[in-house]
């Protein structure tokens, strides 16, 4: 008896994009398994949607990051792996040449996209909506950004990791037309907000 289904998905169900920026009718092709089973879900919820009429909103979310994210996993995002290698005086991680771009959204911005999808007001029927910011950052750019503030800062280089992928960069005409939502903070406002949680600035 659930009217509507908001879901956390992710940007990797599209794995390495052809389009970009990514729109949300480019065709899904994961790299990892960690996107396959996000794309699952998504068919999951198209199936519940024609047989039981159930309202679906998935938000492909792009790079979150922002306070209070655990960086000590391996599957942790990048910003969060570094901000726990600074805390703990570790070196800093570069996986392949660091020219991966990665579209990074601010976790409050994040959550407000799930209220617009919540609170949205009309029948949504089954739809995904990209959550992003329009901007892509290099890896080797943000961590240059790191070592230039934290100059005693290491970093150490490891090979390219496998299902990683190259680009991403979000379109989100749809979620600005549909729901009324766009990005309120900028990626490098939003990254010293996270240092100064982490008690790094």
């Amino acid at each position: 008896k659930i009217d509507r289904f908001v879901f956390a998905s992710s940007s990797s169900c599209y794995g390495n994009a052809t389009q970009l920026p990514t729109t949300e009718e480019c065709s899904p092709s994961p790299e990892s398994p960690y996107g396959l089973q996000k794309l699952v879900i998504e068919q999951f919820a198209s199936l519940y949607n024609k047989l039981y009429n159930m309202e679906f909103a998935a938000l492909r979310f792009f790079n979150v990051y922002g306070p209070g994210q655990d960086g000590s996993s391996p599957y942790s995002t990048a910003i969060s792996a570094w901000c726990t290698r600074l805390s703990t005086g570790k070196p800093l991680r570069s996986d392949g040449d660091g020219t991966q771009t990665r579209d990074m959204v601010y976790v409050e911005d994040v959550a407000r996209a799930m209220l617009a999808a919540a609170s949205y007001e009309g029948d949504l029927g089954y739809q995904m909506f990209n959550v992003g910011n329009e901007e892509a950052f290099q890896n080797r750019e943000i961590l240059k950004y790191l070592t230039d503030k934290f100059p005693n800062a290491e970093i150490t280089h490891a090979p390219a990791r496998a299902g990683d992928v190259k680009e991403t960069l979000a379109s989100i005409a749809k979620i600005k037309e549909v729901l009324g939502w766009s990005p309120q903070v900028k990626f490098w406002d939003g990254l010293d907000r996270t240092l100064q949680w982490w008690e790094l600035s």
